[in-house]
């Protein structure tokens, strides 16, 4: 069992790396980015360790990826956009609409935006990007941790806590195994590879968490 100190420093490292992760899906990388996580080696020194085989996967891909700095940016802006522009034909669009399996759920929970909004967050981009895109999802879930972890109160925690793994089983988990699939078999670059799975993994690694907390 991890102490409260612990469990914080924890989900404080994950939501750092969905915040990287998401931001990477979400819109094309730019020059800065490529220096700011590459070039600085934050990526060698994630802010997290897991046991989980699919985090040191993607470890060890964003750890030997953009070897070559020079031509990092073109690469992941060619793979960004073959892979996820949704006003083209991507090979694997981050929306939950596109990958969900809606028969194994009920229509209010195929509903992400109406989550949203149960809870009043409205985001800077609603109404150019679909409520269901990975991005924007992964960005409520980071919303939802930083909510639990300023709670002092425990039956409050408690019920935060559920929200979350409901949030994730709903909304990430019923889908992402499928587009990870997509980004893999697709993706030019070990730098996609290693986010996919990066996102994936850190999902799986913080609903484990939050279950056994």
């Amino acid at each position: 069992m991890l102490s409260n100190e612990e469990l914080k420093n924890l989900l404080k490292g994950y939501n750092m790396l969905l915040y990287f992760s998401g931001s990477m899906i979400l819109s094309e990388p730019t020059d800065e980015c490529v220096v700011d996580f590459w070039n600085s080696n934050r990526l060698k020194q994630l802010p997290v360790s897991s046991s989980n085989p699919r985090f040191l996967k993607a470890s060890s891909l964003l750890r030997n990826s953009c070897s070559d700095k020079e031509i990092c940016s073109k690469k992941l802006s060619d793979d960004y956009f073959r892979l996820f522009e949704t006003d083209s034909l991507p090979l694997a669009p981050a929306l939950e609409s596109i990958f969900k399996n809606h028969s194994e759920s009920s229509e209010q929970d195929d509903y992400v935006g109406g989550f949203y909004n149960s809870y009043g967050w409205d985001y800077n981009l609603r109404g150019k990007i679909k409520d269901d895109h990975l991005g924007i999802e992964l960005l409520f879930l980071t919303r939802l941790i930083e909510k639990y972890l300023q709670l002092d109160d425990q039956p409050c925690r408690a019920e935060m806590r559920k929200e979350i793994l409901r949030f994730i089983n709903s909304h990430i988990l019923s889908w992402i195994p499928a587009w990870n699939k997509a980004v893999t078999e697709n993706s030019r670059t070990f730098c996609y590879k290693g986010i996919a799975d990066l996102i994936y993994a850190s999902v799986e690694d913080i609903s484990d968490i939050l279950s056994e907390a």
